[in-house]
């Protein structure tokens, strides 16, 4: 289990991975991503105004956790596969002085991952969030991403290391 903080716009969280086959208190996870792959490569998509990232977003209401991903990754990316959990990020607001309790996020709330092996690459359209996508090596993703940091290469590690498989 890593922990490191960061800063999030004038923000400083702590972010705990958590490796689990179980998923965190649904209330409190606030946003679904994941680690898609096809032939060892790895997905990342050039959202507006973000940059290069990996798909994730919000639940929608009702929505179920898996089923947010597999949306998150047909819209940002335009794939399909197989998809397994790896656990999640336990995102802490307890260094955030500007946290309190009116705030869009819980003090503690989580960010779920899963892992996707891609099946299905349909043509890219660009219909929602998404300018581009493209399919890197993995040890490649720091000329891409440029706020990555130890939490997600450890979820990346485990992705790579073919987790469940």
């Amino acid at each position: 289990m890593a922990s490191i903080l960061v800063n999030w716009g004038d923000s400083t969280v702590q972010l705990t991975w958590i490796t689990s086959k179980e998923l965190a208190k649904l209330q409190l996870i606030t946003s679904v991503h994941g680690f898609c792959f096809f032939k060892g490569k790895l997905l990342l998509v050039d959202l507006n105004h973000r940059g290069w990232d990996f798909p994730g977003g919000h639940r929608e209401r009702n929505e179920e956790v898996i089923d947010c991903f597999k949306r998150e990754a047909m819209e940002e990316g335009y794939v399909e596969g197989m998809v397994e959990l790896l656990g999640y990020i336990e995102v802490n607001h307890c260094y955030n002085p500007f946290w309190n309790e009116n705030s869009p996020y819980p003090k503690i709330g989580y960010q779920v991952f899963y892992r996707m092996e891609v099946e299905h690459i349909h043509p890219f359209l660009g219909d929602y969030e998404s300018l581009q996508r493209v399919f890197i090596q993995p040890q490649d993703v720091k000329k891409f991403y440029s706020d990555w940091n130890p939490i997600y290469q450890e979820i990346l590690n485990l992705a790579t290391n073919n987790f469940g498989r």
